[in-house]
């Protein structure tokens, strides 16, 4: 029992624990930091589990596409100030009742593309200023009881539904009484109950997918656009398929509610229904109908509702056409009861080669006409303007962008005949020259000719410009005058500098991004007069002293011209110590941005200090010193030469002197009274005269006192140094000291060369500090002393006679 009890305890033990470091993990949440200046943080595509721990002064967090399955009651708490949360594309599958109840201020929720099977009121009970809410594409099959949207009474904008959406019932929008944007995937709905959005108003926008209920439930189908149409609500009808009458049918109702505005998006389309499409909508004040993504199966044959009345009809739009047999498409000419009433007409990306001129003169009406991105050439383009015949005499928009064009000159001289165009689109065409001269409509003001290869601009271009799109070409240079040029786009050109502004004298708007700029300054700017709106960004900038001062001083802080493609857009790129950071974050040194006034005060501060140096150096005699080294240095180098050239009994026979006599001229008196007559006019017969070298007398006159200096210590056996206060304060003795210091002291003559006579008791001490070679031998070498009693000078010569014999005795 005990042994049992034991090992239910440790078992106890082992599972608190692990559920503790359970837990300790648990609460170590993952973090994102990935937050701008604006607070704005992207934490999308990080992998991550859970919501993780962001700043609480957040303002959007972005956590779209990580593997967050849950969000739990504590996840978002402390984020009061958040405004926008987008949690899609997660497979989220659980929300606590309470996760968002502390986000007060958010407006704009993002649930899309999750994996939630339903929807609960709970989680939008606290979020009175929520705006935006999206709940596309989640498997839930109806929307719940109570209702979900009860609380969301400043709600603007709401999508919702999804492959999995089969009933929409009343009462399931209570709450939501307005909405400027309503979209319903409904592609699979089997119930509706009539009215279900009809209570929403005003409506400003609604979108519906109807692939499913078109197919099989035309009368629900029916009842949903019955409850959204109104004649000011744009409606769009996604995913649908009008084939027959019977498919038709839906829109009836919206045509007795008069719609103007319809949409119809990735729809495939038979003769036989467009027929009774336009049927259905005869009389109804429908002013713009657009078809995107869309198929036709049939063959034009739609003459059958040539009797309906569509003259309401201002704007057609048609992009992304496709016609599945269009070797047996019919010409347009049987639809002149719908084309001589709208004035804009659009048919983009639908493989058009040519639009008959025959068909022109059918669109009498017609002031926009665009046909871009499709297969129009030059050739094909004059037969659709219809060459010099007057035709779409209204016409004042023209866009030809994205078709194989080659010619200007040819589209010039087709244009010229429309008195009133004054904007004409012809980029991403083949143009790549540009003749020295076209014509055009006086009246044209807006010119795109972007994307094509032109190199140079010609005077072609007309003079009446007002706005001008030459980006994505191969220009280096703009030199041609615009006088009432008020916009004009040169991006992604190849400008170094900016062009002058003596060309645009009314120019307002430069736009030159993404060309091979360096820099430019406010002396390029001076010619513009009247420029105050400049997007120079994402160029390769050398950030000079004046470029980075111009733009975060001038430009940044509300000078004349604003920088309105943001200060961001400008990235060094030179010098490499700051390629990549942006202009207004560099901060440049004194030294690179005043190199004049730096080198001048330090070169100031070098000569103070160099002439300080050399007062200095002056006043301690260090110049005749390094003289004196270099003469020792040449002298001795000379002296070995010389010295390997001969031997020994060479050597012995260049001495000519016993000793060299170093002293003051204030002793001069003692050496001629004293020394020279005792050693080298001996009274006594038994000491052999001395030969001594003094240099006043023995120097030869002319010769540098360095060279006698040297010569007369190599020719001398030994060296007397005759030591009193006059030879220390003596600067003539102190150079002969210092100069023989060098030669006595290097190592090849010995102490023994070397004999100190003291006249007068001196200490090493009185010996200045820079003899440091003499003070030492003072220390070490017994000196003599002149005697002043008589009776003790005889012992003084015989002592210095012994001293100059040395081995000689």
């Amino acid at each position: 029992i005990c042994s049992s009890a034991l090992s239910f305890i440790l078992v106890l033990l082992f599972l608190s624990e692990s559920w503790g470091q359970r837990l300790n993990t648990d609460n170590k949440k993952p973090s994102c930091d990935h937050c701008n200046q604006q607070l704005f943080c992207n934490c999308s595509h990080s992998g991550f589990t859970s919501v993780p721990t962001v700043t609480g002064s957040a303002l959007s967090l972005d956590l779209s596409f990580n593997k967050i399955t849950a969000v739990m009651n504590d996840d978002l708490t402390g984020h009061m100030q958040l405004k926008v949360l987008d949690l899609h594309g997660n497979g989220l599958a659980e929300i606590h009742p309470s996760a968002f109840d502390s986000l007060w201020s958010l407006e704009q929720l993002d649930l899309s593309y999750n994996q939630l099977t339903m929807l609960n009121h709970k989680w939008f009970s606290k979020l009175e200023a929520l705006q935006q809410l999206n709940l596309l594409n989640n498997p839930y099959s109806y929307l719940g009881s109570p209702p979900v949207f009860g609380a969301l009474v400043r709600l603007r904008k709401l999508a919702l539904g999804g492959p999995s959406l089969k009933e929409l019932r009343r009462g399931d929008l209570s709450g939501v009484t307005q909405l400027e944007e309503l979209t319903v995937h409904a592609n699979n709905l089997t119930s509706y109950d009539a009215g279900t959005l009809a209570h929403i108003w005003p409506l400003g926008h609604v979108t519906l997918s109807l692939h499913g209920p078109f197919l099989t439930n035309v009368t629900l189908a029916g009842s949903m656009i019955d409850d959204v149409s109104y004649p000011e609500t744009p409606i769009i009808l996604k995913d649908i398929n009008l084939n027959g009458v019977q498919s038709v049918q839906p829109f009836s109702k919206a045509a007795k509610r008069r719609i103007r505005y319809l949409t119809l998006h990735n729809v495939s389309v038979s003769d036989e229904a467009i027929v009774d499409f336009l049927v259905v909508l005869d009389g109804v004040p429908l002013t713009k109908l657009t078809i995107e993504d869309v198929t036709l199966m049939g063959e034009g044959w739609w003459g059958k509702a040539s009797q309906t009345d569509h003259r309401s009809i201002d704007e057609f739009y048609i992009r992304n056409l496709v016609i599945l047999d269009v070797y047996k498409f019919t010409s347009l000419l049987q639809l002149g009861f719908l084309l001589e009433y709208p004035r804009r007409v659009s048919v983009i990306n639908a493989k058009v080669f040519v639009m008959p001129c025959l068909t022109s003169h059918l669109l009498k009406n017609l002031q926009y006409l665009d046909l871009s991105d499709n297969l129009l050439t030059d050739l094909t383009l004059e037969e659709t303007l219809c060459g010099t015949t007057q035709t779409l005499k209204d016409i004042r928009v023209l866009n030809f962008s994205g078709n194989a064009l080659k010619s200007l000159s040819t589209v010039s001289r087709l244009v010229t005949k429309f008195s009133k165009l004054t904007h004409l689109d012809i980029s991403r065409t083949g143009y790549s020259f540009m003749p020295s001269s076209c014509p055009w409509p006086s009246t044209l003001r807006f010119l795109n000719i972007s994307g094509a290869k032109f190199t140079a601009i010609t005077p072609c271009l007309p003079q009446t410009l007002e706005v001008l799109d030459l980006s994505n070409n191969n220009l280096k240079d703009f030199t041609l005058l615009l006088p009432v040029l008020r916009e004009l786009y040169l991006s992604g050109n190849k400008f170094l500098r900016l062009p002058s502004g003596l060309s645009f004298p009314n120019l307002q708007t430069l736009t030159i991004q993404s060309n091979t700029l360096n820099m430019f300054g406010k002396t390029d700017l001076q010619s513009y007069q009247r420029l105050d709106n400049l997007q120079a960004g994402q160029n390769k900038f050398v950030c000079s002293c004046d470029f980075v001062s111009f733009v975060q001083l001038e430009l940044r802080e509300g000078g004349g011209i604003q920088l309105t493609d943001g200060v961001d857009s400008y990235i060094c790129d030179y010098p490499f110590y700051l390629h990549g950071q942006p202009v207004d974050q560099v901060r440049l040194s004194v030294v690179m941005c005043h190199q004049v006034l730096f080198v001048s005060v330090s070169c100031g501060l070098a000569l103070f200090v160099a002439t300080l140096l050399s007062v200095v150096l002056w006043r301690i005699h260090a110049f005749w010193y390094l003289k004196m080294i270099w003469a020792w240095l040449k002298t001795k180098r000379n002296s070995r030469q010389r010295q390997q050239r001969r031997d020994k009994a060479d050597t012995e026979a260049l001495i000519s002197f016993d000793a060299f006599v170093s002293y003051s001229e204030r002793d001069a008196g003692w050496v001629e009274n004293f020394l020279v007559p005792e050693l080298e006019e001996p009274r006594s017969t038994s000491h052999r005269p001395l030969t001594l070298c003094l240099h006043k007398r023995d120097f030869l006159p002319g010769q540098w006192i360095v060279d006698n200096i040297m010569n007369a210590i190599e020719r001398s056996r030994r060296t007397v140094f005759i030591l009193s206060e006059n030879f220390v304060q003596s600067d003539w003795c102190r150079y002969e000291l210092d100069f023989s210091h060098f030669w006595l002291f290097d190592g090849q003559a010995t102490g023994e060369a070397a004999i100190l006579i003291l006249l007068e008791p001196l200490s090493k001490d009185d010996v200045p500090k820079r003899f440091y070679k003499l003070r030492k031998l003072m220390s070490s070498t017994t000196y003599l002393e002149w005697p002043q009693e008589e009776e003790k000078r005889e012992e003084f010569w015989r002592s210095l006679r012994n001293a100059l014999r040395g081995n000689d005795n």
